[in-house]
């Protein structure tokens, strides 16, 4: 039977041959090697991999079958800023009873015609937490320059955790080589990730690859080798961007089904029927959802059953979203005590949201448990489920046909809308009666910045006196919340005061509470720009507040990624601009209109003028949450007539 077992895999063909180097011997360099200053296909680079190599494979190690990795990258400090690569970090998983080891470790330093070794002296183990420990050393003598070589090995007993290999990182390479030999009765599911292609992408069988003792046969092999060659760094801190992990480019391994040596099957891969059965019976998310009666007994019941439907369920989010504080942790898989939280009036965003479930259930509303991964943790699969894409757990209720998605955690969130964080397009709704299925995440749709402004010129002060109002509403207004409730009134004002101009005052200031709402925040200012205009030509910008950023936030020449905002919004800026007699107006800003396409988004900017008199009404409309990299070069330029529109834009006036 064991010989007898094929591993299914996907037929990888490699068309084009690797001009790079292919092999390594440790402690050698070549020329180009020691020559390279400079990257040419990225001038920018503080230091890039020459040649980086990954080979896993099985094998029985004290008569248990384990996962060998062995590691090898050769790295060219090119800049100051790349010496960071000199300090190595290697984490591993390490508890008390069952543990990865990292061995074998070889780091060289090359400077010109020395070289130097690190001491096993240098390398330190640090205990990071229950489960992981982290190996760290630092190059001996590394400057830029050098030349630095790494080697180990780590040997793993987690089968069902098959280490992939990413080829991107925050650096170039020159090339980069994943080998795999996989016994035939591990069969693992694959998935490349990201825009980057192979260079040489190959699958064979090697017969007879694989000895286990106590077994009279070796099993097949399958052999892979993935390639790329000059790849390019990824950019992680570019704006308006999900988690880095949908996009770098990467293979991944899943644990599909193991046949064991004596002809026996367990399947890893499960259904979404699976994971429903498993959740009813789990005794952190199903058994914790059963808490109907601790409830009843224990909120006023009058919360569970006065008013209609939408009433209750506003009543009983308000009553969840002011008792329990966020703790600032997820624990979604483990740790959920949904009676411990209630008592301690604290809990995590599996405690928290499961208490408003069991609540809302209690009070004859249908709610389900919904399963999301953050923006920060990536997409989930949706090919088939893979728990461990999940970090997150909200509610859905369907009240007079309407669905509304519910994140207790977030006290200055209201009914009806999600964090920020949770806004990643699709969840799974455990629906426990019936079969689970994907849900659609749309976000808020009215996000606005409203800022109406007067500006005035003092004909006996010659400064700038005036006012405005700004209006938040949706998201904008829980970020403005957040800002106003994160800091001090005075630290608010300063810096409404530098947005301003450096010599502006703010001499008044107001909430409006009788305007504002939970979706809504309504803010007056008056203030006096003490800059004296006394000069026979004035330039006067009518922008009063920067609305959109100091600076484009798209600068790269071209993204292979999308721009995700997370949720649709528009901006618009009215002013008037009141002019005094002794004045004559030369010059106004010119009109925009300018329109993204597939109506992504629009530009508009209108300046009208009479004796005494300027108006400027300007309005930006971001149309979609998310752009794809074709839109890119539209949305840069819509973005830089935006930042320059608002920082160039000049009225110039006359003294008569």
């Amino acid at each position: 039977m064991f010989k007898n077992i094929l591993l299914f895999c996907i037929a990888l063909i490699s068309t084009t041959q690797l001009v790079a180097q292919e092999s390594y011997t440790f402690g050698q360099l070549s020329d180009f090697d020691k020559n390279l200053t400079i990257y040419e296909k990225d001038s920018t680079a503080n230091a890039v991999v020459l040649y980086e190599k990954g080979d896993n494979y099985f094998k029985v190690i004290d008569n248990r079958i384990q996962v060998v990795k062995k590691y090898y990258s050769k790295i060219k400090i090119l800049k100051k800023e790349g010496l960071s690569k000199a300090n190595v970090a290697i984490s591993y998983y390490a508890n008390n009873k069952v543990s990865e080891k990292i061995e074998d470790i070889k780091a060289v330093t090359h400077n010109g015609q020395s070289k130097i070794k690190l001491s096993l002296n240098n390398i330190f183990t640090v205990r990071e937490n229950e489960r992981w420990s982290t190996k760290k050393f630092a190059f001996p003598d590394a400057k830029v320059g050098s030349i630095i070589e790494l080697e180990y090995t780590l040997t793993s007993p987690f089968i069902y955790n098959f280490k992939g290999w990413q080829f991107q990182s925050n650096i170039p390479k020159i090339y980069s080589e994943f080998n795999a030999k996989i016994p035939g009765n591990y069969v693992y599911n694959r998935s490349l990730i990201g825009f980057l292609k192979l260079e040489t992408n190959t699958s064979e069988i090697e017969k007879r690859c694989f000895k286990v003792d106590g077994y009279p046969e070796s099993a097949d092999c399958e052999v892979l080798k993935y390639a790329m060659k000059d790849i390019p760094a990824f950019n992680d801190d570019e704006d308006f961007m999900l988690s880095p992990k949908n996009y770098i480019s990467r293979i991944d391994f899943e644990l599909s089904v193991h046949y064991d040596l004596k002809g026996g099957r367990d399947r890893f891969t499960q259904t979404w029927q699976d994971v429903d059965k498993e959740f009813k019976q789990d005794k952190n998310i199903g058994r914790q959802l059963t808490k109907k009666g601790f409830f009843e007994k224990n909120v006023p019941e009058s919360l569970l059953t006065e008013g209609d439907s939408l009433t209750r369920a506003k009543n009983i989010f308000n009553f969840v979203k002011d008792r329990f504080t966020w703790n600032g942790k997820y624990g979604i898989y483990r740790d959920i005590r949904v009676k411990s939280a209630f008592d301690n009036k604290t809990g995590n965003i599996g405690e928290i949201n499961i208490s408003l479930i069991n609540l809302l259930n209690s009070a004859g509303l249908k709610t389900d448990l919904v399963l999301l991964s953050t923006r920060s943790n990536g997409l989930p699969k949706k090919s088939h489920p893979v728990m461990s894409d999940f970090n997150y757990v909200i509610a859905k209720t369907i009240i007079g046909g309407k669905t509304y998605l519910l994140d207790a955690s977030d006290k200055l969130m209201p009914f009806g809308m999600l964090p920020y964080r949770a806004l990643n397009y699709q969840g799974r709704v455990m629906d426990f009666k019936n079969d689970s299925y994907w849900e659609t995440i749309t976000p808020q749709k009215d996000n606005q910045l409203y800022v109406l402004a007067n500006l005035e010129l003092d004909p006996e002060t010659h400064k700038i006196t005036g006012s405005y109002n700004e209006m938040n509403s949706g998201y904008l207004a829980i970020e403005r919340k957040k800002v106003l409730n994160d800091t001090t009134e005075d630290d608010y004002l300063n810096d409404k005061e530098k947005e301003i101009g450096v010599n502006a005052e703010i001499n008044e200031y107001n909430l409006v509470e009788e305007q504002s709402n939970e979706k809504r925040t309504v803010e007056n200012f008056s203030y006096t720009d003490n800059t004296v205009l006394d000069q026979n030509t004035l330039y006067i910008n009518p922008f009063l507040v920067k609305s959109f950023g100091s600076s484009n936030p798209f600068t790269a020449e071209d993204r292979k990624y999308p721009v995700d905002f997370g949720f649709k919004r528009t901006y618009t800026y009215a002013a008037k601009i009141k002019i005094p007699t002794s004045y004559t107006i030369v010059e106004t800003p010119k009109s925009i209109n300018l329109s993204l396409p597939n109506k992504g988004g629009r530009l508009q900017m209108l300046v009208n003028s009479k004796p005494g008199l300027i108006t400027v009404s300007f309005k930006l409309i971001i149309n979609k949450e998310q752009y794809s990299p074709e839109e890119y070069f539209s949305l840069k330029e819509l973005f830089k007539q935006v930042i320059n529109a608002q920082n160039n834009s000049l009225i110039v006036l006359k003294k008569l």
